[in-house]
Protein backbone atom coordinates (compact mmCIF):
# COMPACT_ATOMS: atom_id res chain seq x y z
CA UNK A 1 0.00 0.00 0.00
CA UNK A 2 1.17 3.91 -0.58
CA UNK A 3 -0.17 6.72 1.40
CA UNK A 4 1.29 10.01 0.22
CA UNK A 5 0.45 12.84 2.57
CA UNK A 6 -2.89 12.80 3.70
CA UNK A 7 -2.50 9.31 3.38
CA UNK A 8 1.04 8.84 5.00
CA UNK A 9 -0.78 11.02 8.21
CA UNK A 10 -3.30 7.86 8.44
CA UNK A 11 -1.25 5.19 7.72
CA UNK A 12 1.06 6.96 10.41
CA UNK A 13 -2.14 6.77 12.96
CA UNK A 14 -3.15 3.78 12.33
CA UNK A 15 0.39 1.96 12.83
CA UNK A 16 0.63 -0.06 9.62
CA UNK A 17 4.05 1.04 9.09
CA UNK A 18 5.43 0.64 12.59
CA UNK A 19 3.80 -2.04 14.11
CA UNK A 20 6.44 -3.43 16.34
CA UNK A 21 6.21 0.50 18.15
CA UNK A 22 2.97 0.88 18.96
CA UNK A 23 2.13 4.33 19.44
CA UNK A 24 5.51 5.99 18.88
CA UNK A 25 5.41 7.32 15.45
CA UNK A 26 3.13 10.60 14.98
CA UNK A 27 2.58 13.22 12.40
CA UNK A 28 2.92 16.76 13.88
CA UNK A 29 1.95 20.13 12.31
CA UNK A 30 5.34 21.79 10.76
CA UNK A 31 7.66 23.69 13.05
CA UNK A 32 7.31 26.24 10.87
CA UNK A 33 3.25 26.48 11.74
CA UNK A 34 2.63 27.25 7.89
CA UNK A 35 1.23 25.31 5.22
CA UNK A 36 4.64 24.42 3.43
CA UNK A 37 4.17 23.63 -0.55
CA UNK A 38 7.87 22.96 -2.63
CA UNK A 39 10.04 21.19 -4.30
CA UNK A 40 12.71 19.69 -2.17
CA UNK A 41 15.70 17.23 -2.78
CA UNK A 42 15.31 14.14 -1.31
CA UNK A 43 17.62 10.97 -0.94
CA UNK A 44 16.42 7.43 -0.88
CA UNK A 45 17.94 5.04 1.94
CA UNK A 46 19.09 1.50 1.38
CA UNK A 47 15.63 0.13 2.18
CA UNK A 48 13.31 -3.40 1.79
CA UNK A 49 10.16 -1.08 0.32
CA UNK A 50 8.72 -3.14 -2.50
CA UNK A 51 8.33 0.46 -3.97
CA UNK A 52 11.86 2.33 -3.00
CA UNK A 53 13.86 -0.26 -3.16
CA UNK A 54 15.19 -0.39 -6.54
CA UNK A 55 15.99 3.59 -6.09
CA UNK A 56 18.06 3.26 -3.34
CA UNK A 57 20.68 5.81 -3.22
CA UNK A 58 19.11 7.90 -5.86
CA UNK A 59 18.96 12.14 -4.93
CA UNK A 60 15.46 13.31 -6.77
CA UNK A 61 13.61 16.12 -6.47
CA UNK A 62 9.57 16.30 -5.51
CA UNK A 63 7.26 18.43 -4.25
CA UNK A 64 5.33 18.66 -1.26
CA UNK A 65 2.12 20.38 0.20
CA UNK A 66 1.56 19.94 3.42
CA UNK A 67 0.54 22.16 7.15
CA UNK A 68 0.96 18.64 9.29
CA UNK A 69 3.69 16.72 7.60
CA UNK A 70 6.52 16.54 10.73
CA UNK A 71 7.22 13.12 11.50
CA UNK A 72 7.60 13.08 15.51
CA UNK A 73 9.86 9.20 15.85
CA UNK A 74 10.79 9.24 19.49
CA UNK A 75 12.98 5.94 19.34
CA UNK A 76 16.18 5.36 17.80
CA UNK A 77 16.63 6.25 14.33
CA UNK A 78 17.38 2.16 13.87
CA UNK A 79 14.04 1.07 14.92
CA UNK A 80 12.37 2.79 11.99
CA UNK A 81 12.56 1.78 8.50
CA UNK A 82 13.20 5.35 7.11
CA UNK A 83 13.35 4.85 3.50
CA UNK A 84 13.20 8.45 2.26
CA UNK A 85 14.77 11.46 3.94
CA UNK A 86 14.80 15.19 2.93
CA UNK A 87 18.63 15.33 1.45
CA UNK A 88 19.14 18.90 4.11
CA UNK A 89 18.51 18.93 7.79
CA UNK A 90 17.42 22.71 7.77
CA UNK A 91 14.51 24.77 6.57
CA UNK A 92 13.53 25.09 3.63
CA UNK A 93 14.83 21.93 2.63
CA UNK A 94 13.80 19.83 5.70
CA UNK A 95 10.04 21.26 5.24
CA UNK A 96 8.85 20.02 8.00
CA UNK A 97 11.12 19.59 10.96
CA UNK A 98 11.29 15.83 10.97
CA UNK A 99 12.89 13.75 12.85
CA UNK A 100 15.86 12.66 10.98
CA UNK A 101 14.78 14.63 7.98
CA UNK A 102 12.63 11.74 7.69
CA UNK A 103 10.62 11.66 4.41
CA UNK A 104 9.05 8.19 4.45
CA UNK A 105 8.74 4.89 6.20
CA UNK A 106 8.07 2.01 5.53
CA UNK A 107 6.52 -1.40 7.15
CA UNK A 108 9.39 -3.91 8.55
CA UNK A 109 8.27 -6.08 5.09
CA UNK A 110 8.54 -3.37 2.54
CA UNK A 111 4.60 -3.56 1.86
CA UNK A 112 3.87 -0.49 3.36
CA UNK A 113 4.99 2.65 2.28
CA UNK A 114 3.98 6.07 4.30
CA UNK A 115 5.32 9.14 2.72
CA UNK A 116 4.77 13.41 2.75
CA UNK A 117 6.44 14.03 -0.64
CA UNK A 118 4.29 13.52 -3.87
CA UNK A 119 5.77 11.18 -6.76
CA UNK A 120 2.21 11.42 -8.25
CA UNK A 121 3.31 15.05 -9.37
CA UNK A 122 6.79 14.73 -10.61
CA UNK A 123 6.77 11.96 -12.84
CA UNK A 124 7.15 13.70 -15.93
CA UNK A 125 10.44 16.12 -15.95
CA UNK A 126 7.94 18.84 -16.92
CA UNK A 127 6.41 18.99 -13.65
CA UNK A 128 9.78 18.79 -11.78
CA UNK A 129 10.65 22.55 -10.68
CA UNK A 130 14.10 21.59 -11.68
CA UNK A 131 15.86 18.76 -13.55
CA UNK A 132 19.11 17.77 -14.60
CA UNK A 133 20.32 19.43 -18.10
CA UNK A 134 21.88 16.63 -19.70
CA UNK A 135 18.24 14.73 -18.59
CA UNK A 136 15.57 16.81 -20.55
CA UNK A 137 15.01 14.39 -23.01
CA UNK A 138 14.05 11.74 -20.54
CA UNK A 139 10.05 10.68 -21.25
CA UNK A 140 10.18 10.05 -17.21
CA UNK A 141 11.37 10.65 -14.50
CA UNK A 142 13.09 7.97 -11.85
CA UNK A 143 9.86 8.43 -9.61
CA UNK A 144 8.06 6.44 -12.04
CA UNK A 145 10.08 3.03 -11.50
CA UNK A 146 8.32 2.96 -7.77
CA UNK A 147 5.10 3.01 -9.37
CA UNK A 148 6.34 -0.01 -12.12
CA UNK A 149 7.73 -1.73 -9.50
CA UNK A 150 4.37 -1.41 -7.05
CA UNK A 151 2.88 -2.99 -10.21
CA UNK A 152 5.72 -5.72 -10.59
CA UNK A 153 5.12 -7.02 -7.75
CA UNK A 154 1.60 -7.43 -7.89
CA UNK A 155 1.86 -9.10 -10.90
CA UNK A 156 4.46 -11.90 -9.62
CA UNK A 157 2.28 -12.49 -6.48
CA UNK A 158 -0.91 -13.07 -8.33
CA UNK A 159 1.08 -15.89 -9.80
CA UNK A 160 1.97 -17.22 -6.69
Amino acid sequence: SLGVCNGCQLMVELGLVNPELPGSSKMLHNKSHKFESGFVGVTVQTNRSVMLGSLSGNKLGVWVAHGEGRFQLPCAEDKYNIVLKYSYDGYPANPNGSDYCTAGICSPDGRHLAMMPHPERAFLPWQCGTYPADRLGDDITPWMEAFVNARKWCEAKIKE
